[in-house]
């Protein structure tokens, strides 16, 4: 099993929290799960998005100025829309070979708007039909931070103790990986670093370390479709969902995307360490504190 993680918001400029969000897929999906999107582009755009120059990513497929673009004319057929989509990313992709400004249409602009939106809910259909879950550490922007670089952040252990549960529920044998969009070289070497001390220093890390490989990779975002996908799942959480206690304002028009994401969490039960009833576990979840226990006391 592979967790392909990515984060949305960390940079505290547009988005109303953090988010680290992974989506589960199993190594007997993962390729027939990207050949199905990679059918998706086709269909839909009439052209690979990566022979286009671009990325499957939340903050530039779900803008607001693609829902404004989308919603400036009618409904266009599939076919016509396709042409007009394929016609406009190729002159993009001419446009930018010969340094000159791109020509097109009003109603190309429509088309690739209404495009975006239609690949963005193709995907969380596939995500469905591929049996992907879904996991995410919703962040308040504010949350206490671990001092220096030793301890590993709660949202990360949060989300690889889901993944832990997960893992535990598929079978008694299922081993996972986690896949990371490449940060700098200095963060991931320290990221690599905190998860290590975790599973050799922890009771609970060295417990989690028996299913999911200490140590992640990491990988191009742009060359990784998945990688892409756990962004789009990120963004859409950040901006169209809200647990308890999450009081700041969603886009409306992402509601929908960000409940797809949601429906597809992961959901388990664990006995409640105080009562010994068993109690659910949440595959996304909320964080106002990311201190570790050590930092924290």
């Amino acid at each position: 099993m592979l967790l392909f993680v990515d984060e949305s918001g960390h940079d505290h400029v547009a988005t109303p929290y953090e988010v680290l969000a992974g989506v589960a897929v199993a190594e007997t999906d993962l390729w027939n799960l990207i050949e199905a999107i990679r059918a998706e582009e086709m269909r839909i755009f009439g052209i690979g998005l990566r022979a286009a120059g671009a990325e499957i990513k939340g903050v530039k497929s779900l803008k607001k100025k693609t829902f404004r673009l989308a919603s400036e004319g009618a409904a266009i057929p599939e076919t016509d829309r396709r042409d007009l989509v394929r016609k406009l990313l190729v002159e993009g992709v001419a446009a930018i070979a010969d340094q000159r400004p791109a020509r097109v249409t009003s109603r190309q602009l429509v088309a690739y708007g209404q495009a975006r939106l239609d690949f963005v809910r193709s995907v969380f259909r596939l995500m469905g039909r591929f049996r992907v879950r879904v996991f995410a550490a919703m962040v308040e922007n504010s949350a206490p931070r671990p001092v220096g670089e030793i301890h590993l952040r709660r949202d990360y252990s949060f989300l690889l103790e889901r993944f832990f549960y997960y893992l535990e529920d598929r079978s008694t044998t299922e081993m996972g990986l986690v896949v990371f969009d490449e940060l700098d070289k200095a963060r991931s070497r320290i990221l690599i670093n905190q998860l290590g001390a975790y599973c050799r220093d922890t009771h609970t890390g060295y417990v989690r370390s028996s299913r999911i490989v200490p140590e992640p990779f990491f990988v191009h975002s742009d060359l990784t479709t998945v990688i892409q996908i756990a962004d789009i799942v990120a963004y859409c959480l950040n901006w169209g969902i809200r647990l308890n206690r999450m009081t700041k304002p969603t886009r409306p028009e992402l509601e929908e995307f960000g409940n797809a994401a949601f429906d597809l969490r992961y959901v388990g039960r664990r006995p409640d360490s105080q009562t010994g009833e068993d109690r659910p576990v949440y595959g996304v979840f909320y964080l106002d504190d990311l201190r570790s226990r050590q930092d924290r006391g």
